[in-house]
C-alpha cells in the first residue's frame, strides 16, 4: 500500500504532530522487534520510519525507546521504508 497522496483530501481525524524519536516494532507472541524511527503522531495513529518494511506483519505493537508509547496498531499504508499506523483500541 502507497500513503494517501498529499494533494488529496485530508482524512485524519486528529492533527499529526512531527516528531523525531527511535522506536521499535514489537512482534506479539514472539518479542521480537524492528528498530525504527518515529516521524510523526496523532490521537490516531502514527509514521515511522526504517531501513526496509518487508516481513512485517499486519498488526504489531510500537513501543518509544523512552517507553512513553506502548500501543497496538494496524498497518494503514506502507511503502518500502515507511508505514503509517493506526492505534488500536
Amino acid at each position: 500500500m502507497a500513503p494517501p497522496d498529499e494533494k488529496k483530501e485530508e482524512l485524519r481525524k486528529s492533527q499529526r504532530h512531527r516528531t523525531l524519536k527511535g522506536a521499535s516494532l514489537v512482534l506479539p507472541g514472539s518479542g521480537s522487534t524492528f528498530s525504527c524511527t518515529l516521524r510523526n503522531l496523532s490521537d490516531g495513529g502514527a509514521m515511522v520510519e526504517l531501513p526496509s518494511t518487508l516481513g512485517i506483519p499486519y498488526e504489531v505493537i510500537l513501543e518509544t525507546a523512552d517507553a512513553q508509547i506502548r500501543r497496538r496498531v494496524r498497518i494503514a499504508w506502507r511503502t518500502e521504508t515507511r508505514m503509517g499506523l493506526a492505534f488500536i483500541d
